[in-house]
This record gives structure tokens, sequence and C-alpha cells, in this order.
């Protein structure tokens, strides 16, 4: 800065003795050079980002403008200021302050850039980790991140001796670890699941402790879970990350597979029944084509043969209606073919014991 000083000064001195003049010939330079350079640096780029198929570029030159024009500007002001020869306290105020309102022109820059970035990720199907819920999470660690950064240049500029700081939030953060240890906890295991996503909302999961719902929100601290009960759960994310999670909409496919249990009596027509129980799975319109159901017979029972029809529905939540109605219809179906469907039976008999005297 000193030696653009120096260069500045001696154009400007053809103006005689007059600093207020000199420092307002320099600002009205620097508010052209702004413009000048702006246009160098937002023209050449536009050049060579106008034929890519992403309106990323585009965001990112339009968020380039302001941030550009303002640090020639600035830098058009701190000379000037050199200019006008005032007080050494009042001029090195004076530039401190106009680096500190750069430092927060970039920091705008920069937390612009973040949310724009982070949305495109978000659309882009080869980042996967960034979600509807990793969203906000990543935006909020970057900021921390730019304000931390921001703050410890500014007081580098003002010359602020940070060790203090840094030693004191040593012993603050450490204080705040212990007393909080359980929501740290949480907060860890939230930052597993959103980089593991052994879920996301949305799916049906069962929990190692008995509980069967959809994720209905997926915080820092925790996770709801709304139940077919239509009662919502929250479970801390500390125990979701260390327990055993079986996820129904998992895997390659979100469909979900029923069983159908029944017996027959013995005696039955099996191939008969299996018929039935094919055709009653196939004309059902909430099962799935493919896989196609399946009859398989199980095993031979204490007083039946044991059957079980398997059928696909499309998400984990028709598993209720879906199961309901193919009970019914293979109730109705065996009734109409009379085909018996056996019970257990106890036959309880009384033995009566007469007791006789003799005289």
């Amino acid at each position: 800065m000193e030696s653009i000083y120096v260069r500045l000064n001696e154009f400007a001195a053809f103006v005689g003795p007059y600093p207020w003049l000199r420092a307002l010939i320099i600002i009205s330079i620097a508010l052209f050079a702004g413009k000048i350079v702006d246009w160098m640096v937002t023209g050449i780029l536009s050049r060579l980002v106008a034929k890519t198929k992403s309106d990323f570029d585009d965001k990112f030159l339009a968020l380039l403008h302001r941030p550009v024009f303002f640090s020639v500007l600035l830098l058009g002001l701190a000379i000037a200021t050199y200019e006008l020869g005032l007080p050494e306290n009042v001029t090195r105020i004076t530039v401190e302050c106009l680096k500190t309102i750069a430092v927060i022109v970039w920091f705008r820059f920069g937390l612009q850039l973040t949310n724009i970035s982070v949305d495109q990720l978000d659309n882009d199907e080869r980042f996967g980790f960034i979600t509807a819920t990793t969203n906000p999470l990543i935006k909020n660690v970057i900021f921390i991140v730019l304000v931390a950064f921001s703050v410890y240049v500014v007081f580098l500029i003002w010359n602020i001796n940070i060790t203090a700081w840094i030693a004191s939030a040593g012993i603050i953060g450490l204080a705040v670890s212990f007393a909080a240890k359980d929501t740290l906890s949480n907060i860890f295991g939230g930052v597993t699941i959103f980089a593991d996503k052994p879920f996301v909302v949305g799916d049906f999961i069962n929990l190692e402790s008995g509980e069967r719902g959809m994720i209905s929100h997926i915080g820092i601290r925790s996770t709801r879970i709304l139940t077919r009960d239509d009662v919502e759960i929250t479970v801390p994310n500390a125990i979701l990350s260390t327990t055993i999670v079986v996820n129904e909409s998992g895997g390659p496919s979100e469909k979900f597979r029923i069983r159908i249990k029944v017996g027959v009596a013995y005696g039955s027509d099996i191939d008969q029944v299996e018929e039935i129980l094919s055709e009653i799975a196939k004309s059902h319109e909430e099962v799935c084509e493919v896989p196609e159901p399946r009859v398989r017979f199980r095993s031979f029972g204490d007083s039946s043969l044991d059957y079980e029809l398997l059928a696909w529905v499309e998400k984990p939540v028709f598993r209720g209606k879906v199961s309901h109605e193919l009970n019914r219809a293979v109730y109705q179906a065996f009734a109409l073919e009379n085909i018996e469907i056996p019970f257990p039976q106890q036959d309880i008999r009384i033995k009566q014991i007469v007791e006789t005297q003799s005289d």
C-alpha cells in the first residue's frame, strides 16, 4: 500500500498543496479503477464459463461484483486518508476501520458463496451426503468457521493479542464439555447419522427396543419417529448411533414383503390351495407384480399343513392395510371352496370316582 501511495502521490502532485483536493482525486480514481477492475475480472471469467451448462458460475460472478469493486474503493480511501495528513492515531484508526469493512465485505461474499454452493451440491446426485437434513448443518458449520476466521483477521488488524482469548476459550470449552457431555454426545451422534445415513426422513425403521415408525425429523440432538398410532417418539441421537436399527425402507428397493401365514387341514387339495393363494395376491391392486407373489408350503404342523403367502407392497406403510385385506380374502375364498382352516382343539374328560362305604 505504501508503494501505491507514493505513485498516486506523484500523480496527484500537479494539483498543488491542497490535500483535500488530492484526496478527492484519489477517491475518484479509485471509483473509476474499481469499475475497470470489476469489468476486467468478471468479463474475463464470464467468457471462460460461458459454455458451461450449470448456472452456478453465473451466480458466482453476480456475487463477485460487489467485493471486487469495494476492495479497490476501500484501497483508494485508505490512500486518500494518508494523503490528508491527519494525526497519526486518526490515520491509523481510519485505515484499520477501512480494513475491517473489507473483511466484512469478503465475509458476506464467502457466506453467500457457501449458501449457493451447498444448494448446488444438494441438487447434484453425485453428492449424496448433502440432503435436505444435512444442508443446514453444513451451512452452519461453514458459517462458524467463516466467523472465527474473520474475527481472527480483525484482531490482527487492530493488533489485539489473541493468546489470552484463545486460552479463555479453551477453559470455557473444557467447562462446557463437562457440563453438557450428554448434549455433546447427542450432537456427535447426530453428525454420525448425517455422515453415515443409516436412514433418512420418510424411512420406516424398527428399533432394538421394539418401537416402529416413520422418521419424521432428524435434528442435531435428537430424531423424531412417528409411530402407526400417530404418536411421535423422540430418541436421542446418541442412542440411535449405538443401537441396532432395522430400516424397512433401506436396501436396493423400498418395497416391503408381507407374510400371510395360514394352515389348511390334512387331506386338502394342495394344488387348489396354492392356486387360490396365488390368485388372491395377484388380484390385489396394491400388491406388486415385480417381485411376483409366491406361495410356500412351509411345514407339516400338528393339525394343519402350514402355508405362507409372500407378497410385496411399494412401501412399508402399506403393510397393515394390505395384510388385513389379504387375510380377509383368504378366509372368504377358503370358506367358498370348503377348504378347512383347522384350529387346535382339546377334549376334556372328567372321570367320576364313586366310593362305597362298607358297614
